[in-house]
This record gives structure tokens, sequence and C-alpha cells, in this order.
């Protein structure tokens, strides 16, 4: 269900709307019109902080505003994360889900033709890239899982600093050991959880992806995603690096940072 004209105040001044995806207080998303005219790419923006609660879309707002400054319809997704009632294993990952297949329809019936549902590109930011990677090969998951679906929920992936290796992330404790926090424990607890939550075990997708690293990053090392984008490539994905020099982690989403035109160029290659 989608609603009209719900100020949203928790991410950003910019915001215009709110939509729902879900009954959940977390099962929402803040709508930035873009400051362009026609329909405009849409661009579904999911937050990092490593799943867990203490961190929310909120602090995705400036790249969210500047995103639509650059004339994308934008949409900024919440999700129940660890700490959350039925956030983690498997609730994250059911509202990750839920929210790519609805998402765009939402959209659409609240701003009409000024989205152009068609060109969606999921943009994820530190846990957020791995959660948008992981959406766009859900339709290389088993036969038998509940989250897949039979195609892409978008044209193209821009992943930030993503943690798109599960196995790795927990391997060298990468935010306090979070990928266990979301899982539930460790490889050797659940290796079936983490072969299906981790990017990286669902290669080739087939859908274009960007991927966009400090090589200063100190929370989540550049190596992840030059493992992804080699792994990716030889697997036949049209998968490119931009390993930015002396940049962290935070700079990728500050558009005020020598960064952000790297995030923009690599949106519109996915989109070209």
């Amino acid at each position: 269900m989608g609603d009209r004209g719900e100020p949203s105040s928790r991410s950003g001044a910019g915001a215009q709307l709110r939509l729902h995806y879900g009954e959940h207080r977390d099962q929402v998303v803040d709508v930035r019109l873009p400051h362009a005219a026609g329909a405009r790419p849409l661009v579904v923006v999911v937050h990092g902080g490593f799943w867990r609660a203490e961190h929310d879309r909120a602090h995705a707002g400036r790249q969210s505003d500047a995103l639509a400054a650059a004339g994308y319809m934008v949409a900024t997704v919440e999700y129940r994360r660890v700490g959350d009632p039925g956030g983690g294993w498997p609730g994250t990952l059911d509202d990750m889900a839920a929210l790519t297949d609805a998402v765009p329809r939402l959209v659409t019936e609240a701003v009409g033709s000024r989205a152009d549902a068609s060109a969606t590109v999921l943009v994820g930011h530190s846990a957020g890239g791995h959660l948008a990677a992981w959406a766009a090969a859900r339709h290389r998951l088993p036969a038998g899982s509940p989250w897949r679906r039979a195609s892409p929920p978008a044209v193209g992936v821009v992943s930030l600093a993503g943690v798109l290796d599960l196995f790795e992330s927990q391997r060298l404790g990468l935010g306090d050991h979070a990928a266990a926090a979301l899982l539930g424990g460790s490889p050797a607890q659940h290796p079936q959880r983490y072969a299906l939550a981790s990017p990286a075990q669902l290669l080739p997708t087939g859908v274009r992806a960007r991927l966009v690293h400090g090589d200063a990053d100190p929370w989540v090392p550049v190596a992840i995603s030059r493992a992804y984008a080699e792994r990716a490539r030889a697997s036949g994905d049209d998968v490119t690096l931009r390993e930015l020099a002396g940049v962290g982690h935070m700079e990728l989403i500050d558009p005020l940072s020598a960064a952000w035109p790297s995030v923009l160029a690599a949106i519109e290659e996915v989109l070209s």
C-alpha cells in the first residue's frame, strides 16, 4: 500500500513522500522527487551500518538529496535490522526481497509517469551494498527459496564499499563480527545461510554492476570488492571496480567529497 503526501522527517528534509511496503514501522520508503522533468530512472538507496538497528536511513539523507538533485527519482528504503524485532536472519532478507519487489510499483503508483521503473538501479553502501547485490541475484537462489524471483529486480547495481562476501567478512571479523550477528552464527554453524545470503556465492547474475571502493577504507577493505569483481568478471558478468586512492568509507555517501563524481558516474554507466 502506498501513501501519498505523508511527510518524511527521519531521513532528511528533501523527502517528499513516505510509502509503506509492509506493516512494521521500519518497512518504509522515503521518496525524493527529481530536479528534472520527464520520466526519470528510479534509484533505490539502501543504507549501511553493518545491518544493526542503531544505524538507519537517516544517514543516507544527504546522499539521497544529491541523487534527486542529479535528476533521479530516489527511493531511500528502510528494513528491519539486527536488534529490531524480527531483524537479522531471516527478517532482514525478507524485507529486502519484499521491498525490491514492491518499491517500483509503489513509486509508480504514487508519482505516475515521473518514474521510469523499467530503469531501476539499486545503490547500496557498506552493508547496504551487500543487500543491493544480494537482491539483484535473487534469481540465482535455489528453486525452493522463498526469496527467489524469476528475473532480476533492477537493470543495475552500484555497490559503494559493499560487504559482498559474507564468508570473508566473518573471517576478518568486520563490524565486530557483524555477519555472524546477521546470520545467527558462524559459517561453521550455518554454512547454508552464508551460501544463500552472500552475493559472492550467487554469481553470475547477468546484472550490470559497478563497484566503488576507497583504498583507505578502514571498515570494509577494498580487497573484498577486488575479489568480487575478479570472480564476477570470470563468470561472465559485466562488473567493474572503481578503486579510489586515499578515500575512506563514509566519503562515498558524501556529496561534498571528491569521491562523489565517481558515484554518479557509476550510476550513469549501469543505466547506459
